[in-house]
């Protein structure tokens, strides 16, 4: 009798045992969690900014357009603008631009990355584009062309590449 109680007591134990293995994995860990809405957060944003950016499509390319006029736009003038759209405040031209938020390697560009050349060769940014994702540039860079979205790898910016930013927290 004794030995069958025991049996009952260890299957018990074991039932037990079991039961709390399962419900602890179960637990959410908190940070990951935290670390995901900081994601999606940035995610989110990195969508609204390019979204803002797609609604210029099109309008018209002008050298030294004025800040916060929507007819034409030179290339930082159009980052600064999409990005004050959302929140984000941005130096008025490319080569000041290239110092804001953090630097970023080229191979870990994430939608709504700054990405900077040196069009001309004489070792002066002069030109910013917004990653967009799937290997895709939005910016604007001649009359003619005005707002456009670009192939990235080997066009004129890739070759003429100097650094990336990250505005976006």
């Amino acid at each position: 009798m004794n030995n069958t109680k025991n049996k009952k007591i260890s299957r018990l134990i074991a039932g037990v045992g079991i039961s709390l293995s399962i419900a602890i994995a179960s637990v959410p860990v908190i940070a990951p969690q935290e670390a995901n809405a900081a994601t999606v957060s940035s995610t989110s944003k990195a969508n609204s900014v390019i979204a803002t950016g797609k609604k210029y499509l099109g309008v018209p390319y002008k050298f030294g357009a004025k800040s916060g006029i929507t007819s034409a736009f030179d290339c930082s003038s159009f980052t600064q603008y999409v990005f004050k759209k959302n929140g984000i405040n941005l130096p008025r031209s490319s080569k000041q631009q290239s110092k804001s938020g953090t630097y970023v390697s080229k191979s870990n560009l994430k939608p709504g990355d700054l990405v900077f050349s040196d069009t001309n060769r004489d070792g002066i940014i002069n030109h910013v584009s917004i990653y967009i994702g799937n290997d895709k540039l939005l910016h604007t860079y001649r009359v003619g062309v005005g707002v456009t979205i670009s192939k990235f790898s080997g066009s004129t910016w890739d070759k003429r590449y100097v650094t990336a930013r990250r505005v976006i927290k």
